[in-house]
């Protein structure tokens, strides 16, 4: 994965499997549960591929999370991109979180748009 390029998209929804089911039947994807626990979120995938998207419940960690496609954009550091975001009037939505060793966090840029800025914890990325 390339620095400052679209790692992933995820779309976060009360409906996940509403709208999981739409977008197998819009578009053909097919989806591998993905379990949080108490519930399971949905990785999409295309016929024979690999994953393109994820589609999430609006619960837990993701509740305050607006409806609509989230990017999320490789960064080096998250911290100093964090800092960088509200020192240039952004504004950084809710805390860091871990998924593995990879990090992200969701931000709104000074629009009022909203972004998840994500580094890997593998060092490869270049």
């Amino acid at each position: 994965m390339e620095l400052g390029t679209i790692g992933w998209i995820d779309l976060t929804v009360t409906d996940a499997e509403g709208i999981r089911d739409f977008y197998a039947a819009v578009v053909g994807w097919q989806s591998d549960a993905v379990d949080m626990s108490d519930y399971q979120d949905f990785c999409m995938l295309p016929k024979d591929g690999e994953p393109a998207a994820g589609i999430c419940h609006a619960r837990g960690a993701n509740a305050a999370i607006p409806p609509g496609w989230m990017i999320y954009i490789t960064v080096e550091n998250l911290d100093e991109s964090l800092k960088q975001c509200e020192h240039l009037g952004g504004e950084v939505l809710g805390e860091p979180r871990s998924m593995g060793k990879d990090r992200y966090c969701v931000i709104r840029d000074p629009s009022g748009a909203t972004c998840a800025l994500y580094q890997s914890g593998d060092k490869t990325i270049d």
